[in-house]
Order: C-alpha cells, then sequence, then structure tokens
C-alpha cells in the first residue's frame, strides 16, 4: 500500500530532521524504523520525538511503554500522531 499524503509528510520531517541521506519516498510505510529497517537507533528517536512535537504538538515520551509499537513503523508513527494531534 502506498504512503498517504500525511505519511509522505512525516517521511519528509524524519528525513529532514535527521539529515538522513535518502528521500522521503524511500521510506516504505510498513518497514521498521528501528534497525533493518530505516537503521534509527534510540538518539534519532530522541531527535524525531522532538521534531513531531514542535511539527504536530504532540509529546511522545522516552519512557511510553507503547515506543516499540509506536515507532514500529511509518505508518504506525503517523498513525498515533493523528490520532492525539492538536
Amino acid at each position: 500500500m502506498a504512503a498517504s499524503a500525511q505519511e509522505k509528510e512525516l517521511a519528509q520531517l524524519i528525513v529532514t530532521s535527521l539529515n538522513l541521506e535518502i528521500t522521503a519516498d524511500e521510506i516504505e510505510p510498513e518497514a521498521p524504523l528501528y534497525g533493518d529497517g530505516l537503521g534509527l537507533d534510540s538518539i534519532d528517536i530522541l531527535e524525531l520525538s522532538l521534531a513531531i512535537s514542535k511539527t504536530y504538538g504532540v509529546q511522545l515520551k522516552s519512557d511510553d511503554a507503547d515506543n516499540n509499537r509506536i515507532f514500529s513503523s511509518l505508518r504506525s508513527l503517523n498513525r498515533h500522531i493523528q490520532q492525539r494531534r492538536a
């Protein structure tokens, strides 16, 4: 399934805020953000959380028990943001 407009916008935020050497279109909506997929680490996730907070007004906490699910893919992260957006 192709990325939605909201997912593409979030993918662009990920690429820009983390200075990734790929384009937003190269981020698969269902691919893992950690490890084998996009290869982000905990520092990347912290930076990304700050960018999401500034852009969408959604607070992501490092001690949230659901972080593995929230950050499991672009699609799940986008879904989480859209559900909590101000």
